[in-house]
């Protein structure tokens, strides 16, 4: 990886993560029918970390 590129990827793993964790945010404010503030940060702590296994999973997968 050169210097030119690392910029680059290192901006596609961070939006990556955002995007697996928006569509995982919204996943869990729609399958719970009041939320609260403590309903809130357990439901964005629970996406950050499924983002990450979902993007190391895909990684796993891709470097074959």
């Amino acid at each position: 990886m050169t210097r030119r590129t690392a910029p680059r990827a290192a901006l596609l793993a961070v939006g990556e993560l955002l995007a697996w964790w928006a569509a995982l945010a919204l996943l869990w404010l729609v399958l719970i029918s009041t939320v609260d503030t403590l309903e809130r940060i357990v439901g964005a702590s629970c996406a950050a970390v499924g983002a990450l296994s979902a993007r190391l999973g895909r990684r796993a997968v891709t470097w074959r």
